[in-house]
């Protein structure tokens, strides 16, 4: 939740207010350099209206299909534009609710034992946020809330779901981020968890670090599918200078996430610091200067 006399700070000063808190230093937006002052560059500088669309989690399926991917959403039981909305009666027993504009706002629901009165308290509140003035991220100021109701996803051995974040350049996936216990048993989004990182074939970089600690390497293994995901990735990111797209491998099927255009809203901590310049060269601002 953003403070609201935040709200009212100008755009740019507000990602240098937000950049010192977090790095204790100045944001350098005339000669970015690192991948967070790109991404923080883009923020302010890059306006690519696909960008919303891709950005709202539930308008977003339509850019999927028109990628050829209709294949891999996951299965959708309804929307609702408020709390009170919520129909129980067109969705099975157990089944996932997300906000569709903002960055968490998720809940397993099990109409067995959910109070639905505590349930519509948690999801009020979220309909009256705008995830914008908390990031600047501009993609996200003009999208109608609404809560998606959907499938579950969930491994039938019970094991964790593994989230494949895939971070694109120019549309060529260059590595997966893959985070480990994102998810909460109740569907929330996790504070702490891990996260591994790889080449784009699936070869581990050990000795680059972003934000989280690694998971056991020799516990992970790559996808059957793998390459299927990679493509998928490409497709998705095509027309954008930088994003993230997120898909799931449950029991070998594939299924979309989402696409993030700011990753870690720029407030991310990559070590060794040669790690952040390396992700950064892979964003060439001059292409997309007004």
């Amino acid at each position: 939740m953003y403070n609201r006399l935040e709200a009212l700070v100008p755009a740019k000063l507000y990602a240098q207010f937000s950049y010192y808190k977090y790095k204790g230093k100045f944001l350098n937006l005339r000669n970015p350099q690192t991948y967070d002052e790109k991404i923080w560059w883009l923020k302010l500088n890059y306006f690519n209206p696909l960008e919303v669309q891709c950005t709202d989690k539930y308008e977003v399926r339509k850019y999927v299909e028109q990628c050829g991917l209709g294949n891999i959403l996951n299965e959708l039981y309804d929307h609702f534009y408020s709390a009170e909305e919520i129909n129980f009666d067109k969705c099975p027993e157990r089944f996932f609710l997300k906000c569709n504009h903002l960055s968490g706002g998720n809940l397993i629901v099990d109409k067995r034992h959910t109070d639905i009165h505590r349930l519509k308290e948690f999801f009020s509140p979220l309909m009256k946020e705008n995830n914008y003035y908390g990031t600047r991220e501009w993609n996200y100021k003009d999208i109608k809330p609404c809560i998606i109701a959907e499938k579950i996803l969930e491994m039938k051995n019970g094991g964790t779901l593994l989230d494949y974040k895939f971070m694109c350049f120019e549309g060529e996936p260059k590595f997966l981020f893959l985070d480990i216990g994102v998810c909460n048993p109740d569907g929330t989004h996790a504070e702490e968890y891990y996260r591994n990182i790889y080449d784009i074939q699936f070869n581990p970089i050990d000795e680059i670090k972003e934000t989280r600690d690694h998971y056991d390497y020799s516990k992970i293994k790559k996808p059957d599918n793998y390459e299927f995901m990679v493509e998928c990735a490409k497709k998705l990111s095509k027309p954008f200078p930088h994003c993230r797209v997120d898909l799931y491998n449950v029991d070998g099927r594939v299924y979309f996430g989402e696409i993030t255009f700011y990753h870690g809203s720029g407030k991310n901590d990559f070590q060794p610091y040669e790690a952040d310049l390396m992700f950064g060269k892979l964003i060439p601002l001059i292409k997309y200067e007004k």
